[in-house]
């Protein structure tokens, strides 16, 4: 381990534990104002410039904009993804971005901490429940009442997915609203949604003829590489192309999606689609059939883009990372086999098909 990553796991656990009681004794106040619960303006705070870790709170706006259909939603996060990511949500008025890198810029690091005691809110929701700068960052608005995305255990036991990273929230957001003595809504929580345009869409199917030079023939999609870890080896990748493409290839449009740093795990065997533009990637994504992504932030796109998703792992929770709805699931490759992944693209293509 280097001397940065070291420093780094030092750093979160030194200010872990100067945050983690944050809000703690908070509840108990609001719920002597809640007669006063009215909604119109909310702060949700994931100072987190990810890919995957932005796309997986879509499914929270999602329920607050439903929840409070007249309400508008600021979001305050870290990096330049966030507003490509909720651009054609509505009820996004401002995205508060933190510098990617704050040493780089330290004072508009410090300009956009102190930018946030500017604004009044009604509510404000820290959505990441072990991070210290999410915690900080709901303490220092104003408003009456604030969530610090703290766990309620009493859900432990009511719902067997609430350990997954993008329903938690939504589940204990619900269950704070229920303390206050107000209705939340009930139901599955929302899916991933990026929300693409039909325009988007038609241009997206257009990008995927250029591909494919194939109209007549469904399309799946392969993303191959991933991060550390997670990224399968060639050689994993070549064998499972000689599984899967004499299998498909007379019925299907095969395609590998390229990630930007324009690396194939399976040499370019299929067809290739390359963008750094992520709307562009999802919306020919959204024109596929199938995609089969290693774990990464491209897997969560393609769920983002209502695609049925295989997410492959072998080092992430898949109890906390899993992509879900739209027939999407998940291949343990340390438990299963590539045999297992055949039957599963079988299964969601015969569903798909009925």
């Amino acid at each position: 381990m280097s001397l940065k990553s070291k420093a780094n796991i030092v750093r979160r656990k030194l200010m872990h534990s100067l945050t983690h009681n944050i809000g703690k004794k908070s509840m108990s106040e609001m719920q002597k104002k809640a007669h006063n619960f009215k909604v119109n303006r909310v702060l949700i705070s994931r100072p987190n410039h990810r890919l995957g870790n932005m796309l997986l709170i879509t499914p929270l706006v999602q329920e607050i904009a439903n929840t409070f259909p007249n309400c508008t939603i600021d979001l305050f996060v870290k990096g330049k993804i966030t507003p490509i990511i909720f651009q054609n949500y509505p009820q996004v008025k401002n995205i508060i971005e933190l510098p990617k890198k704050p040493l780089k810029d330290f004072s508009e690091y410090l300009k956009v901490w102190f930018s946030l005691k500017r604004t009044k809110y009604d509510l404000v929701i820290n959505v990441e429940k072990g991070s210290s700068s999410g915690r900080i960052s709901t303490i220092i608005p104003s408003a009456d009442f604030k969530f610090y995305g703290d766990d309620f255990e009493e859900l432990k036991n009511k719902y067997n997915d609430i350990e997954h990273i993008a329903k938690y929230p939504v589940y204990n957001f619900r269950r704070f609203l229920e303390i206050l003595n107000q209705k939340p809504l009930t139901g599955n929580v929302p899916v991933l949604d990026l929300k693409l345009s039909t325009t988007e869409l038609d241009q997206g199917k257009q990008d995927l003829l250029k591909v494919t030079k194939n109209d007549t023939r469904k399309t799946i999609a392969f993303f191959t590489f991933a991060t550390g870890a997670k990224c399968y080896s060639v050689e994993w990748w070549n064998d499972f192309y000689e599984k899967f493409y004499p299998k498909y290839s007379e019925e299907y449009n095969l395609i590998e999606i390229l990630p930007v740093e324009d690396i194939s795990q399976l040499e370019r065997k299929l067809p290739t689609y390359y963008s750094k533009d992520i709307r562009e990637i999802a919306s020919l994504m959204a024109n596929c059939e199938l995609v089969v992504a290693a774990d990464s932030g491209m897997m969560h796109l393609s769920s983002a883009a209502l695609t049925p998703t295989i997410g492959l792992f072998s080092v992430t929770k898949t109890e906390v990372y899993a992509p879900y709805g739209n027939d999407s699931t998940f291949i343990d490759t340390e438990k299963q086999s590539q045999n297992d992944i055949i039957k599963e693209i079988d299964q969601i293509l015969s569903t798909i098909k009925s």
